[in-house]
């Protein structure tokens, strides 16, 4: 019988695997019991488990999240021994080692983390890599066989191997065909297109920039006309300052003579 606490976060994190399953990862709790958790791990295509599909169960403590889950896996692999608990950080072979804040997303990673490895410990076994990939090929026909599998997974049952809702994609880099950006990038050009050589018409931007203008005929005229009145008016304006000029040396030899014909009348 699960605690309020332990029903609480069970229920939270099944959400989060509905919401954001682990690569190769799937698993759901029993209908009739939370603590019990079935799992289904695909093996990764560069792993000697490549294209195997291993069923196993989580068993959660009453007390959970403050103490750990017991592990199994039924479907035979070369690695683990079908039906017996599995020995790693994560079980609760190792309580004292256990962090309430991992999740079960946490600790099935962890198990293929530990499956991929060749570290030996209680529940595991040895077996070459001939032997676990010949396992991986007859894994789904095996897990067919499985009243408890097909309990659990009615939805994997077909005689065709089917893939998990993260078969590691996010990792490799391929991209969400409705969120990709070449969609993205095709969504943007429809709604605002670019000319077919954007860094062409830039250039040629530039280069107009800086050409001669052509004007039109009427606008030259009147550019024109008016370059030739401020010529003429500069022309009348120094002829101007050139009459008062010489009126002003007229003035002054006027005045020396009539100061010397003075100073000469004098003398006499």
């Amino acid at each position: 019988m699960a605690t309020k606490p332990a029903q609480r976060r069970l229920t939270k994190e099944y959400a989060a695997m509905q919401r954001e399953p682990p690569p190769f990862i799937w698993a759901a709790p029993d209908e009739k019991n939370i603590l019990t958790w079935n799992y289904l791990i695909r093996g990764p295509p560069d792993s000697p488990f490549a294209g195997g599909e291993y069923h196993g169960v989580l068993l959660f403590p009453s007390e959970y999240p403050f103490k750990p889950p017991g592990i199994k896996m039924y479907t035979p692999s070369g690695r683990f021994q079908p039906d017996k608990k599995i020995c790693f950080s994560m079980s609760d072979f190792h309580p004292g080692s256990w962090n309430p804040a991992w999740s079960v997303q946490t600790i099935l990673t962890g198990l293929l983390s530990f499956m991929l490895s060749d570290e030996m410990t209680t529940g595991s076994v040895t077996s070459s890599d001939a032997h676990k990939r010949a396992f991986a090929g007859r894994s789904h026909a095996w897990n067919l066989t499985q009243s408890r599998f097909r309990d659990a997974f009615p939805e994997y049952c077909a005689p065709e191997l089917q893939d998990l809702p993260n078969m590691g994609e996010k990792e490799r880099g391929k991209p969400d065909p409705s969120t990709s950006p070449s969609s993205t990038s095709s969504e943007a050009v429809k709604s605002n297109p670019l000319p077919p050589d954007s860094s062409s018409s830039r250039l040629g931007n530039v280069a107009n920039a800086t050409a001669p203008i052509a004007l039109p005929s009427s606008t030259r005229g009147r550019v024109d006309e008016v370059a030739t009145n401020r010529a003429n008016a500069a022309v009348g304006w120094i002829g101007t300052f050139r009459q008062v000029i010489l009126e002003k040396w007229r003035w002054c030899a006027v005045l020396a003579l009539a100061v010397m014909v003075s100073r000469f009348s004098t003398a006499s």
